[in-house]
């Protein structure tokens, strides 16, 4: 997740009222210029591109231009067959990675060439000639999407995901109701709770269930 600190530090902007900046402002001036990039990577590679790519700032000394690498992440709470749901931490962008970095062309170098990264997030310039797609030009994320982002990973609560909609069949796993065969008919996340129609007494009869409860039928 993205570190609080940094969240505060996102959007700060330059003392342009003082003559002299400080050795701390000249230190921290990539910083406040750098800009967010959205890097699409190889899937489940997000974590080995975020090692591999921090030693590669070292290594190439880039490290005042590409300043942080980060994986969105929020907690849900994922249900477990029998037991209470276990938090876990998902990404929030699966494929993707998020860059602060002042773009120029060794910058760019160093992250396109990282091992399992695919292209910078962009918009395509097509080929003056021949056929083939043109080069991607990486397009920073506006405030409002960094925003978004940092909103979302720094929620305390967990949220419950299932993997269930309206209309998919379920077998009730628990309870006075076990081994009973039924359809959903609402999904209630935030209550850790679904409504499914069940045959009892050969009526359609809706009833409440635990996520645990249940098992998706295939």
């Amino acid at each position: 997740m993205f570190a609080s600190d940094d969240a505060e530090n996102l959007f700060e902007e330059p003392n342009l009222e003082q003559d002299s900046p400080s050795e701390e402002e000249r230190q921290n001036a990539p910083r406040l210029s750098a800009r967010w990039y959205a890097v699409q990577v190889a899937s489940g590679c997000e974590n080995r591109v975020k090692i591999n790519l921090e030693q590669r700032i070292q290594t190439m000394d880039v490290t005042d231009r590409i300043v942080q690498i980060e994986i969105p992440q929020t907690p849900v709470l994922k249900p477990q067959k029998g037991n209470k749901p276990k938090e876990i931490a998902e990404k929030v962008f699966p494929g993707y990675v998020l860059i602060r970095m002042i773009m120029d062309d060794e910058a760019w170098q160093v992250v396109k060439n990282t091992p399992n990264v695919i292209n910078f997030v962009g918009a395509e310039q097509k080929r003056r000639y021949g056929r083939g797609r043109g080069h991607v030009k990486p397009l920073p994320l506006s405030r409002a999407e960094v925003e978004r982002i940092f909103k979302r990973t720094q929620e305390q609560k967990s949220v419950v995901k299932i993997d269930m909609a309206t209309g998919d069949k379920i077998m009730v796993l628990s309870g006075p109701f076990k081994d009973f065969e039924g359809e959903v008919i609402e999904v209630s996340p935030e209550r850790s709770k679904l409504k499914a129609l069940l045959s009892i007494f050969g009526r359609d009869t809706p009833v409440e269930l635990e996520f645990n409860q249940v098992q998706k039928q295939s």
